[in-house]
């Protein structure tokens, strides 16, 4: 390589490792506060390596194990679920919407469309749920109300214009009914859109919370997110309330109470497995996001 060339490159490379530097340490900043003291933190900030090493806001968060599997297994449960379920359905509504020859196609486009702009409101909503649908404080108000996102709707059928359509005339002149072009021939030739839609779907339910504030009254229901929020209202609670009102004879110290680094370790609770799972969808995610999103 030409020293020309070469230097060009470096200045690349150096570019490269500064950014992921900004990214990086924000993330080892977090694992750092987590496993801070919680006074120590205070009155030193914030440090890439903790003064006082401390493990008392995971000992908070894990007070209860069982409660916080529970909600492990619910979020990973209809999370999966409403991922594959959504990605389906969504793919199957994209499907038609992308043939030249669907007669409706138009009309169909733009009440999908329209519902990104206007929503019933969350009384309408509420009301249909639990009255209507009776989806209340079951599983199920997790999954089947938020099936459909319109915007990856629109994405899917963007990614699905642009295969060869020659291949769906060809399926069709085999004999190929509309349900075998969709599965053996456009899903399979569809995975960088699929593995991204699939990615944001299962963010989105992972990280959802207001779901279960408003429609689950049983414990063994809530979300992760919900109840990671619920043990921070309650440290904060009673931590206000020791420091305002201290009761004799109490033989834990409720004013010192983690209440900044519980935050932290809640960070590290809650995106632990999605760090995990995202490498996997790496490769797919920026080749799904641009093709699906030139075209249109």
């Amino acid at each position: 390589m030409k020293k020309s060339k070469r230097i060009p490159n470096i200045m690349i490379n150096i570019m490269f490792c500064l950014g992921s530097l900004v990214f990086i340490l924000p993330f080892v900043l977090i694992i750092s506060a987590s496993f801070s003291d919680e006074q120590t933190l205070l009155s030193e900030g914030y440090k890439l390596i903790p003064s006082v090493f401390s493990t008392e806001a995971y000992k908070y968060v894990f007070r209860n194990p069982q409660q916080l599997l529970d909600s492990y297994k619910v979020t990973i449960i209809y999370s999966i679920v409403a991922t594959v379920l959504g990605v389906v359905v969504m793919a199957m509504l994209a499907y038609p919407l992308s043939r030249p020859n669907y007669k409706y196609k138009k009309i169909a486009t733009f009440f999908i469309f329209f519902t990104m702009l206007f929503s019933g409101g969350l009384i309408p909503t509420y009301i249909w749920i639990t009255r209507y649908l009776h989806l209340g404080d079951t599983i199920w108000v997790y999954i089947l109300p938020c099936l459909v996102n319109a915007f990856h709707v629109i994405v899917i059928r963007s990614f699905f214009q642009g295969l060869p359509q020659a291949l769906m005339e060809s399926a069709k002149i085999d004999g190929a009914s509309e349900l075998q072009t969709f599965f053996k021939i456009v899903m399979p030739l569809s995975k960088p859109v699929i593995a991204t839609i699939s990615l944001l779907t299962l963010l989105s339910r992972w990280n959802d919370w207001n779901t279960a504030l408003i429609y689950i009254k049983s414990s063994n229901l809530y979300s992760l997110q919900y109840l990671l929020q619920k043990i921070l209202r309650e440290a904060e609670f009673v931590k206000n309330m020791a420091e305002s009102s201290p009761v004799a004879g109490v033989d834990l110290d409720l004013s010192n109470l983690p209440s900044v680094t519980i935050r932290f370790a809640m960070c590290m609770v809650a995106a632990g497995p999605m760090l995990i799972i995202f490498p996997f969808f790496q490769k797919y995610f920026a080749k799904g996001l641009t093709v699906g999103a030139v075209k249109g």
